[in-house]
């Protein structure tokens, strides 16, 4: 397992797909997995600091796992099949559950629970961006500033 920061999400044109970019802490591979406009606004919401005034669904989750006093350890993007990534929140004493990672990321954020994926699905999804294309990179981190959680509501 490699450990994952997020760069953030993003839409994908032409087709309107929104995008949640990571990459290695101790690597040069990004990860896109395309998500949910609903998963890509909890994300942008919690990466911004926007505090909605009823919970969104992964605060919900946030708050039983706290009031269950089951907190999240991890997240682990375990696998790619058929194009589908598949991930596990790893909660209290080893329990594991099987999300999506849309799901697991949002709630990562929340609690500040680590990112990681297996290197298996790494070497097959992951992308290496030139250093020559890492201005583009720079370019994504700037849109992410300046982009609303409003911007991904279909």
């Amino acid at each position: 397992m490699r450990e994952l920061n997020v760069v953030g999400v993003r839409v994908e044109l032409p087709t309107n797909q929104p995008i949640v970019l990571l990459k290695e802490v101790d690597g040069d591979r990004y990860l896109p997995i395309w998500i949910g406009a609903v998963e890509a606004t909890a994300i942008a919401y919690e990466q911004q600091g926007v505090k909605p005034a009823r919970p969104l669904t992964h605060d919900l989750m946030r708050d039983m796992l706290a009031a269950l006093k089951a907190p999240l350890k991890a997240v682990e993007i375990v696998e790619m099949r058929d194009n589908i990534f598949y991930a596990e929140l790893v909660i209290g004493d080893n329990v594991r559950v099987s999300a999506r990672p849309s799901d697991s990321i949002a709630l990562a954020l929340r609690v500040g629970a680590p990112i990681r994926c297996a290197d298996q699905v790494l070497t097959e999804a992951a992308i290496v961006i030139p250093d020559e294309q890492e201005d583009e990179v720079e370019k994504f981190r700037e849109f992410l500033e300046q982009v609303r959680p409003e911007d991904f509501a279909g």
